[in-house]
C-alpha cells in the first residue's frame, strides 16, 4: 500500500473517536441519579479544604457531645438518685483529660504517618498483620455503628420535638441512612458541601444556648426541671461512692460517658481527603475539633446540673433539648430558638453519620489493597468514591438499626468499645514506634503515649466488663471470629499471588515448536465463517475443524453443508462420537489427545452466537462456556470463546463500525499528498497553541492535551517512545526515539509538545518533539 506522498497515499490524518457501546439500562439508571461519571484524572478537585473537611470529618467527634453527657446520668440517676448531679462533674473532668491525651496521639500520629494514620497502619507498622486485622475489625464495627448511633439521635432530636413521631423511629432512621448513602454516592465533595452548614448552625445555635443559659444563671431565672414528671428514668436513693456496688455503678456511668470521645480518630483515618500539604491541614482541623469538642461537653453538662435535666426512659425528649429549652425560654422568640437548635442537632447527628461514609471506605480500600478484605473494596465507582464500601457500610448499618429497634443506650456501648480498642492500640503502637527513635522530645513522646494508652486500656476493660450482657458482647466476641476470617482471605490471596509469580526459570518465555488450532463446530453457518478466518490469521501449523457426533442426521448434515462450502474447502471437518453426550468432557479428551506431545501448543476456538437477553437464554444454551472452563485447566492449550452478535444482524442493524469522520485539510487544493515547494525554518518555538484537529502535516505545531497512552519499547529492541496525547478536536502521537521514558510522565497527565508534523500509515505524528509537562 502506499505510504508517503511520493507515492500517492491518501493525505494524513489525526486520530479521532470512534464508535462507542450504547449505554445500558443500569449505566442510564445510575447517571439519571448521580449525574455525570467523573473522570479519575478529577480526583485531585474532590479533595477538601480545611472548611469542608472541619464540617465532613468533625461532624462525627463533635455530634457525639448530643447524646454522651446524657449516657452518664442514665447510669447515675438510676444508682446515686439526685446526688448523681454533684457526681456528673468530675466525671466530665476525667472525659475532658481523655480527650486531651487521646488529643495530642493523634496528632504524633498525623505527623507520623502523614499519608493516614489510622490504627490500621500504626498496627501494621508496629505490630504486624494479626494485631493490625484487631484494628481494623474495630475500625469497621466503629465506622458501621456510628452510621446506626448518629442516625438514631438524629432521629431522636426529630422525635423530641415532634413526639407523634414515636412509633415511626426505626423506619425514618432507616431512610436517613439511605439519604445518607445517596448522598455520598454523588461523590465526596458533593457530600462535603451539603454538611458543612450543619456542623456550624450546630455550634452557632449552641453557643446561643450557652449564652442565654449564662445570662439566665446570673439573674437567677434559669429553671429546674420537676423530678415527679411521667416518663423519666428511675430516680435512686443517694449511697456511698466507696462500696463495690457503687464502684461498678461508677464504672459503668464513666463506661457510658466514653461515647463522648467516639469519632477523634475520623481526621487520621481521612489524611488523603485532605488538600496539600494533607497531614497539616489535618493537624489543624483536629485540634479545632477537639476544642469544640471540649467547650460543647462541658458546657451542656454544666447547663444539665443546673437545671437538673433528668433523661426520660424512652430516650426522648433528649437532655440536650431539654437544656436548650430551659436555656432559651418560651414565648415566639424562644421557640423559634428551639427549633432552630433541634434543627441543628439534628443535621449535626446526622452529617456525623455521613463522616463514616468517607472514612469507612477509605479504611477498608487500604485493608483490602493489602489482601485482607475483598479487592472489591478497593474499585472506584461512577463518582469516584470506593461505591461498594459505601453499600457496605450502609447495609450493615441498617441491620443494626433494625435488630437494635434504634435504641442509643445499646449502640452506644459498642461503639465506644470499638473506637477505645483502636485508640488502645494506636496509643501502643505509638509508644513502641518512640522507644525504638532517637529524636526530640522523645521522652515526652513516650509518656503521652503510654498515657494515652493506660487511659484507653482502662476505658477498654471497663466496656468489656460491665456493658458485656448489654452489647459489647458482639464485639468482644465478634472481632476474633472477623479477624480469623480477614487472615484466611489474605491466605488465600498469597496463596493466588504465588501461584501465578513469573519464577526465575520462567522469565524467558520458551517458544513452541508446533502450534495447532481446532475449531468446534455446531453448524456451518457465518459464525463458523467468522471462526474459521480468525484461525487462519493465526497462521497455525495445522488448521482442523472438529465436530462432536450426539445426533447422526445432524452431523451428516453438517457435513454435507460443510462439503458444498467454498469459504471452507481447504479445512478438513472431524467427526468425533460423543455416545454419553457430554461435550466437555469429549473437548477434554480430544485436548489431551492432542497435546501428547511437549512441543505442541493448541487453541480451541468456539464460535458463540449471542442472542437477546431473556428470551436468548430461553432458546439456547450456552455450550461455549461449559467447554471452555475445564479446557482452562490443561497445560499448552488455550479455549478461546469467539463471539458473534445474532441479534444484531436479526434485528437489521449493522455491525459496529468506527464513526466516520471527514477531515478538513487547510492550504491543499487535491485530495492526494503534494511535495511542498518550501519548508518553514526549524524552529522550537510556536507563539501559539494549536488544537491536535487542526494540525497540518509538513509544519509545525505547539499543541497541549492529555496523555491517554504510553508505548515502551520492549527491553530487546532499540529504545523508543510512543505517546498519544489528544484534545477535544483529536489525537496524535508524540515519538521519542533513544530513550524508553520520560521523568514525570504518567497516563492522564497535561503535556505541552512542538515539533514537525510527519506521518506514519496515515496518521499524523510528531517526531523527537519539545515537550513541557504541566502540574
Amino acid at each position: 500500500m502506499p505510504k508517503s506522498w511520493s507515492d500517492d497515499a491518501a493525505v494524513p490524518v489525526v486520530r479521532q473517536d470512534h464508535a462507542h457501546l450504547k449505554d445500558s439500562l443500569n449505566y442510564k439508571i445510575k447517571k439519571f441519579f448521580l449525574g455525570i461519571p467523573l473522570n479519575r484524572h478529577s480526583l485531585e478537585s474532590q479533595r477538601l479544604s480545611k472548611k469542608n473537611a472541619f464540617g465532613v470529618l468533625s461532624s462525627d467527634c463533635i455530634s457525639s457531645s448530643a447524646y454522651g453527657g446524657e449516657q452518664i446520668l442514665v447510669a447515675l440517676i438510676p444508682a446515686f438518685g439526685l446526688a448523681a448531679f454533684t457526681i456528673f462533674p468530675p466525671m466530665i473532668g476525667v472525659i475532658i483529660v481523655i480527650l486531651v491525651a487521646i488529643t495530642l496521639l493523634y496528632k504524633d500520629v498525623i505527623s507520623t504517618y502523614t499519608r493516614s494514620g489510622s490504627a490500621y497502619i500504626v498496627s501494621r507498622d508496629n505490630f504486624g498483620r494479626v494485631v493490625s486485622q484487631i484494628a481494623a475489625v474495630e475500625l469497621m464495627f466503629g465506622y458501621i455503628i456510628t452510621v446506626a448511633i448518629q442516625s438514631a439521635a438524629g432521629v431522636a432530636a426529630i422525635i423530641s420535638t415532634f413526639p407523634e413521631l414515636n412509633p415511626a423511629k426505626v423506619q425514618l432512621t432507616i431512610v436517613i441512612v439511605l439519604i445518607l448513602t445517596y448522598v455520598n454516592l454523588r461523590g465526596v465533595k458533593e457530600a462535603g458541601l451539603i454538611f458543612v452548614i450543619p456542623s456550624y448552625l450546630f455550634m452557632g445555635t449552641m453557643l446561643i444556648v450557652f449564652i442565654f443559659g449564662i445570662y439566665r444563671y446570673f439573674s437567677d431565672t434559669l429553671p429546674s426541671y420537676d423530678q415527679n414528671v411521667e416518663g423519666l428514668v428511675p430516680i435512686g436513693q443517694a449511697q456511698g461512692l466507696l462500696s463495690v456496688a457503687a464502684i461498678l455503678l461508677l464504672l459503668k456511668a464513666f463506661a457510658n460517658g466514653s461515647a463522648s470521645l467516639t469519632g477523634i480518630e475520623a481526621i487520621s483515618d481521612s489524611v488523603p481527603l485532605f488538600k496539600n500539604p494533607e497531614h497539616r491541614n489535618a493537624t489543624k482541623v483536629l485540634i479545632l475539633m477537639s476544642l469544640t469538642l471540649g467547650i460543647l461537653i462541658i458546657g451542656i453538662a454544666w447547663l444539665a446540673k443546673e437545671t437538673q435535666s433528668i433523661p426520660y426512659a424512652d430516650g426522648t425528649p433528649t437532655v440536650i433539648s431539654l437544656v436548650a429549652k430551659a436555656a432559651l425560654g418560651g414565648g415566639f422568640f424562644g421557640d423559634s430558638l428551639f427549633v432552630l437548635t433541634q434543627l441543628g442537632t439534628m443535621l449535626i447527628l446526622f452529617a456525623g453519620a455521613n463522616t463514616c461514609f468517607s472514612a469507612f471506605p477509605n479504611m477498608v480500600n487500604m485493608v483490602a489493597s493489602d489482601g485482607f478484605l475483598p479487592r472489591r473494596l478497593t474499585q472506584r465507582g461512577h463518582k469516584l468514591v470506593f461505591s461498594n464500601g459505601v453499600f457496605f457500610i450502609a447495609g450493615v448499618a441498617s441491620l443494626l438499626v433494625i435488630v437494635t429497634q434504634a435504641s442509643i443506650t445499646i449502640l452506644a456501648a459498642i461503639y465506644a468499645l470499638s473506637v477505645f480498642i483502636g485508640f488502645a492500640l494506636t496509643g501502643a503502637g505509638m509508644t513502641k514506634k518512640s522507644l525504638r527513635s532517637q529524636g526530640a522530645n522523645r521522652r515526652r513522646k513516650i509518656f503521652l503515649h503510654s498515657l494515652s494508652t493506660a487511659l484507653a486500656t482502662f476505658t477498654v476493660v471497663v466496656l468489656s466488663l460491665v456493658k458485656f450482657t448489654e452489647g459489647t458482647w458482639v464485639v468482644v466476641i465478634g472481632t476474633p471470629l472477623v479477624v480469623i476470617l480477614m487472615l484466611k482471605f489474605n491466605n488465600q490471596y498469597t496463596r493466588e499471588q504465588n501461584a501465578l509469580s513469573v519464577k526465575r526459570e520462567q522469565e524467558r518465555a520458551t517458544s513452541i515448536a508446533r502450534h495447532d488450532v481446532t475449531v468446534l463446530v455446531d453448524n456451518v453457518d457465518i459464525a463458523t465463517v467468522g471462526a474459521i478466518r480468525y484461525a487462519r490469521s493465526l497462521n497455525p501449523h495445522h488448521l482442523i475443524a472438529v465436530h462432536f457426533v450426539i445426533d447422526d442426521r445432524r452431523a451428516e448434515g453438517i457435513q454435507k453443508a460443510w462439503a458444498a462450502s467454498d469459504a471452507l474447502d481447504d479445512v478438513t471437518l472431524e467427526l468425533i462420537d460423543c455416545p454419553d453426550r457430554r461435550l466437555a468432557n469429549a473437548a477434554l479428551d480430544y485436548a489431551i489427545r492432542m497435546t501428547e506431545k511437549p512441543d505442541v501448543e493448541l487453541t480451541l476456538l468456539l464460535p458463540r452466537r449471542a442472542y437477546s437477553g431473556f428470551l436468548g437464554r430461553l432458546l439456547h444454551d450456552q455450550t461455549a462456556e461449559q467447554i471452555a472452563s475445564p479446557i482452562s485447566q490443561l497445560a499448552r492449550v488455550v479455549a478461546t470463546i469467539v463471539p458473534f452478535d445474532v441479534e444484531r444482524i436479526a434485528s437489521g442493524q449493522a455491525v459496529m463500525e468506527p464513526a466516520k469522520v471527514v477531515h478538513k485539510v487547510v492550504n491543499q487544493s487535491k485530495d492526494k499528498k503534494t511535495p511542498p515547494e518550501n519548508f518553514e525554518p526549524v524552529s522550537h518555538y510556536a507563539e501559539n497553541v494549536t488544537p491536535i484537529g487542526q494540525i497540518q502535516w509538513r509544519k509545525r505545531a505547539r499543541i497541549h492535551g492529555r496523555v491517554t497512552s504510553i508505548k515502551t519499547a520492549p527491553r530487546g529492541a532499540a529504545p523508543s517512545l510512543e505517546v498519544e496525547i489528544w484534545d477535544a478536536t483529536g489525537g496524535v502521537s508524540l515519538q521519542f526515539l533513544g530513550r524508553r521514558d520520560i521523568a514525570g510522565l504518567e497516563v492522564g497527565s497535561q503535556m505541552r509538545a512542538e515539533g514537525m508534523v510527519g506521518e506514519e500509515e496515515g496518521e499524523m505524528i510528531i517526531l523527537n518533539p519539545s515537550y513541557e509537562l504541566l502540574v
